[in-house]
């Protein structure tokens, strides 16, 4: 799970880019119950809110042949250090280690195959309030085309722990992820080696996305299709984890709708 306690290579803060701010808060809203916040009128973007607390941020895709995409933050002690580690492994720098303001220190990579992820190194923000209950993040998940280069990747930069286990139906194998040093019961993801049509959305590059939980998967897909998103798979029950979907808002950024198992 998820929590906001975050440890050097926990999950802490998303963000999504897209070319119309205002459309995507009305979707967002629609879909998952948050609030949007702007920043104000010099910034095109702001926070998203669920009962008042932050969840995520939004802002204007503005990179020049950048799709509309979720960006995941993962907390560091060091994102100097970080940065070293990614480089170190064949990565690549995007976005070199910057202050914001104090309120903590950001950096954004690429991996080896392409697959870009961010750090945070915290100041007076440890990162969203909110995580794994409904409206919120409560998984990270990674399609990539090489999960054993993936593994050696991010286990070198964050030294995440990993585990496996069986795809049902003998469909592969899926990568549990756990920060260092942690307990299982502080797993946040999965890595997937995904085929060809899976990684097309990101031009054949591998790519991360995230998994909100919702309290009715159904209900809120019926939200995304009546909001101008689209659904790429479900939803189904997936045993041990719940009911999902795999969506896209109507800029396709991609994202998954989960209503967890009880217990």
């Amino acid at each position: 799970m998820i929590t906001t306690d975050f440890v050097h290579g926990s999950p802490c803060m998303l963000d999504v880019g897209v070319p119309d701010v205002p459309a995507a808060a009305s979707f967002y809203g629609a879909v998952l119950g948050w609030d949007y916040e702007p920043m104000g009128e010099d910034v095109e973007g702001g926070m998203f809110r669920k009962d008042g607390k932050m969840v995520a941020g939004l802002g204007k895709l503005t990179e020049e042949g950048a799709r509309p995409a979720w960006m995941i933050y993962y907390t560091v002690d060091d994102a100097d250090a970080t940065t070293r580690a990614v480089e170190a492994g064949g990565g690549t720098v995007r976005v070199a280690p910057m202050d914001i303001e104090q309120w903590g220190r950001m950096a954004q990579y690429s991996d080896p195959l392409g697959g870009q992820f961010a750090v945070w190194q915290p100041g007076e923000s440890k990162g969203v309030d909110l995580v794994d209950a409904p409206g919120s993040l409560c998984w990270t998940e990674l399609y990539t085309s090489d999960a054993a280069g993936s593994r050696r990747f991010y286990g070198d930069v964050f030294g995440w722990q990993f585990s496996d286990m069986p795809m049902p139906g003998d469909e592969g194998t899926y990568t549990l992820i756990t920060p260092a040093g942690q307990p299982e019961e502080r797993m946040h993801g999965g890595l997937l080696e995904a085929g060809e049509d899976a990684l097309s959305l990101a031009g054949g590059r591998p790519y991360w996305h995230p998994v909100f939980a919702v309290p009715d998967c159904d209900a809120a897909v019926a939200q995304v299709n009546g909001n101008g998103g689209t659904v790429q798979m479900g939803p189904v029950d997936a045993e041990g984890v719940g009911r999902m979907a795999l969506c896209l808002d109507p800029f396709k950024a991609d994202f998954v709708l989960l209503t967890p198992t009880e217990g």
